[in-house]
């Protein structure tokens, strides 16, 4: 058997792995955005595998869309890492446009090849410098995200995941140029591939063992099993939580971190991590903390003696960094902008 035939094997293990683990996403958690990126970026890598072989596609359409899914990839990978670790249930506006004008790239890079071959380069150019960067991002949503989680099971599996398909973006970026442009040996490209099914192996099957509702969270519109705080309070932990939480009000810390919680609680932080989320229903630190943080906004947008205080400056007070993220989070919440809010509540109060 050659190497080029080991090579087609583990191509075609890779691609089954990636089918079975999107198909098992979109069955049990289609309803998650981050589990739907996950689909999306699996398409992506399917797409890549497919056009780095020997079967040469690329003048017909069918090929140009393999090789638009490739290009995708650093897009989708970065896309997936964002909503995954943020828990996002929608996705931006800016973020759509950012993957549509990098796609676009990818299709004039592609049709340049052939058309215009002396203007490729600047797509290309663009291509690369995307790949770092998105490469770079994800990474990043993982490294800042890797401390707030506060699901064990998915803790250290889902920080592993975005690293490693992070780094195999940036290899590829690196790898692609030196082999078709410097000469270094397409070996090169080839140990990439064929590696790309043992990360698989090792993703899938940890993706597998852990439950889907930890990984993605339950679907939206089941019936809500968050646990009632009022009976978790008999928990002793909880109950030195919470007033702390009333009394000090942390959140305004706007750099608050769950390690530096826990030593304020004198408590160890893996402790702290099950209780706030097996005891009060919280998947991140970051949700735990806006939920404070929202309780106080709601309070004094409803004070009649606050009416005067500009919106921004509550958000801050409360401990949010920046008017983007707290328009956000108050809009996901409410189903309605702070200002509305306000107006809706003056109004039952009496004041107009």
């Amino acid at each position: 058997m050659s190497a080029h035939d080991i090579e087609l094997m583990a191509r075609g293990g890779t691609l089954a792995l990636l089918a079975l683990w999107s198909w098992l996403l979109w069955r049990d958690s289609r309803q998650q955005l981050a589990a739907r990126c996950a689909i999306a970026m699996n398409i992506g890598i399917v797409c890549y595998l497919i056009v780095t072989t020997a079967w040469e596609t690329e003048t017909s359409p069918v090929g140009l869309i393999f090789s638009l899914g490739a290009g995708a990839t650093p897009a989708l990978f970065w896309l997936f890492a964002k909503t995954w670790f943020s828990d996002q249930t929608r996705l931006r506006h800016r973020d759509l446009v950012l993957v549509a004008l990098w796609t676009a790239n990818v299709l004039v890079m592609q049709l340049s090849f052939k058309a215009a071959p002396e203007f490729v380069a600047y797509p290309a150019i663009v291509f690369r410098l995307g790949m770092f960067g998105f490469g770079a991002a994800g990474l990043w949503h993982a490294w800042r995200g890797r401390e707030g989680d506060l699901i064990e099971s998915r803790r250290r599996l889902r920080f592993w995941m975005i690293v490693t398909v992070g780094l195999y973006v940036l290899a590829i970026g690196v790898a692609e140029p030196a082999v078709y442009r410097g000469g270094a040996p397409h070996a090169i490209l080839s140990l990439i591939a064929g590696s790309i099914v043992f990360a698989t192996l090792g993703l899938c099957g940890a993706m597998f063992v852990a439950r889907r509702d930890d990984l993605f969270g339950p679907e939206p519109g089941r019936p809500d099993d968050r646990p009632d705080p009022a009976q978790a309070v008999d928990d002793p932990l909880v109950a030195r939580l919470l007033s702390h939480m009333e009394r000090e009000r942390p959140h305004r810390d706007e750099g608050l971190t769950i390690a530096a919680l826990a030593a304020r609680l004198g408590e160890q932080e893996y402790r702290l991590r099950r209780t706030i989320n097996r005891a009060l229903g919280h998947r991140n630190f970051a949700q735990f903390l806006n939920s404070w943080r929202l309780d106080e906004v709601r309070q004094a947008l409803a004070d009649p003696a606050q009416r005067e205080v500009p919106i921004l400056t509550i958000a801050l007070d409360a401990g949010f960094g920046s008017l983007g993220p707290f328009n956000r989070a108050f809009r996901e919440a409410e189903g309605m902008t702070p200002s509305e809010y306000r107006a809706a509540a003056l109004a039952d109060s009496g004041i107009g």
